[in-house]
């Protein structure tokens, strides 16, 4: 133990200075945050792998240069796609490898391709959020077609064919208790800062009634309805993983993205003035629910409708949505349709999901956008992203802080010198991430930071401004972020003059 005589903080290598400059509070109010991510799909190879036969490496590679993409064009978070249809990204001690990877269902890659997803998005600090389909099982109704391993093949009660697909079966407690478990093990076993679901819960009708008589015949007493039984067991299995994930690591977040319109006003007098599929009649997700108890930290339903369509207007659902989740606690994020675009009932210009940002700004309920998907985004289709870095991604943001996390000791001893790459940058601290601030010219030692001067986040503890010019003095400031992002005071700032 230290003498008294000794000041703790030269101890920990820092001055006292620095420890005790940082009393200005955090960056902002948050208001100026932001979840900026999109989907990376992996079903029939999707948006990732591709070829389930290319080499390892050129698997990863694709992977890395598609977040390098993402991170240049202002995103911050991604939502990859790991259980695909009863199969895992990852070794899963309840399913089988996923024919995706290989091209066999079953087939063990040699690898681990979760680790290296989440490794890599930590890497250029993107959030990682773990997106899984609870209900399906497979792109064939071929059992014979699964992976000797898969449950729904070793238990064929529990899987039923609908249309050209297997499904799950959500009444039986088997299936129920199999979703759960495929989530947390990942929880449990990876660092991922998402649980993610879509809107995949009961199929969207397709092909007459879903098959479920028997075991509506078995489970279903006590119900006045078929329908309010389904919904009751889709309910069960979001309030239970809801308290299963926050009890293993409480800074996980877990999140649901269901299909826009909840309720038609012609079926509801609380449902929204639209026309299109009720999703708490016809696939039984009772999204208004989930949010009104508070089971989500967030909700992002899919409004992949344009401005002014009749039958579900863009800017009449982002209202209906903002107005639901006030007061819940529950953030509210807006799924946009990329893919969408050069659709000439969707987007007869570039900006049409610049336009929905725009609006957006109406609604202080709206805290992001995430975008389907990954390669229509980093492809920029049709100049949809050239306009949104134009319009509204002109510089970095932070993600929104999410409840029950604790701001972080400011970082100490930022330093920066010029090098031939560029400014080096480096400082100690112990939180998980850190933003950089820059602003041109000379400034306060010790001041407040400002949103517009965040230059980039990183979870390491150094950096190189590569776009530092050699004539310019620059003031620089780091904060530091925990898990959930909270953000600390800033660091004592460091002036490089020219």
């Amino acid at each position: 133990m230290p003498s008294a005589s000794v000041d703790p903080r030269a101890q920990m290598g820092l001055s006292r200075a620095d420890a005790e400059c940082p009393k200005v509070g955090p960056a902002d109010d948050g208001s100026s945050r932001q979840v900026r991510g999109m989907w990376i799909s992996s079903v029939y190879g999707g948006d990732w792998p591709g070829d389930p036969e290319a080499p390892v490496e050129k698997k990863k590679a694709s992977y890395r240069a598609m977040l390098d993409s993402a991170k240049a064009k202002r995103l911050n978070a991604v939502f990859m796609q790991i259980r695909p249809a009863g199969d895992a990204f990852y070794p899963s001690s309840h399913e089988p490898w996923s024919v995706w990877l290989t091209g066999t269902p079953g087939k063990d890659p040699g690898w681990n391709p979760l680790k290296f997803l989440i490794d890599e998005a930590h890497a250029r600090d993107l959030e990682f959020h773990a997106w899984f389909n609870p209900y399906r099982v497979g792109e064939d109704n071929d059992r014979r077609k699964l992976a000797p391993t898969s449950p729904a093949r070793k238990n064929p009660t529990w899987a039923v064919k609908y249309g050209k697909y297997l499904w799950y079966d959500p009444g039986l407690p088997q299936v129920q208790d199999l979703a759960t478990a495929a989530v947390m093990e990942v929880v449990e076993k990876f660092d991922i800062d998402g649980v993610h679901f879509d809107d995949y819960f009961y199929p969207y009708p397709s092909d007459g009634e879903f098959p479920d008589a028997a075991t509506y015949k078995k489970y279903g007493q006590g119900f006045k309805s078929k329908g309010d039984w389904r919904r009751d067991n889709v309910n069960k299995l979001v309030k239970r993983l809801s308290g299963e994930i926050k009890d293993a690591k409480p800074w996980v977040k877990f999140g649901i993205s269901p299909f826009g319109i909840w309720r038609n006003k012609s079926g509801h007098p609380e449902g929204s003035n639209t026309s299109g599929l009720d999703s708490y009649a016809e696939i039984y997700g009772d999204t208004r629910k989930w949010v009104k108890e508070g089971w989500l930290d967030y909700v992002l339903p899919q409004l992949y409708w344009a401005i002014g369509d009749p039958r579900a207007d863009y800017a009449t659902l982002v209202a209906w949505w903002s107005n639901l989740v006030r007061g819940t606690g529950v953030q509210l994020l807006i799924g946009q349709a990329g893919y969408r675009m050069g659709e000439s009932s969707f987007a007869a210009k570039a900006d049409q999901i610049s336009r929905h940002l725009t609006l957006n700004r109406k609604y202080p309920a709206v805290r992001g956008d995430v975008f389907f998907s990954a390669a229509d985004y980093t492809s920029d289709k049709k100049g949809f992203v050239s306009a949104l870095l134009r319009d509204h991604y002109r510089a970095p943001a932070l993600i929104p802080p999410s409840a029950g996390g604790e701001r972080p000791a400011a970082p100490a001893g930022l330093k920066a010198e010029r090098s031939g790459a560029g400014v080096k940058l480096a400082w100690k601290g112990d939180a998980t991430s850190y933003a950089v601030y820059r602003s041109n010219g000379k400034g306060e030692e010790c001041a407040p930071v400002k949103a517009s001067d965040l230059l980039t986040t990183t979870r390491a503890k150094s950096l190189v401004d590569t776009t530092a010019k050699v004539g310019q003095a620059y003031t620089y400031r780091v904060t530091g972020l925990d898990r959930t992002h909270q953000e600390s005071g800033p660091s004592r700032a460091f002036v490089l003059t020219p």
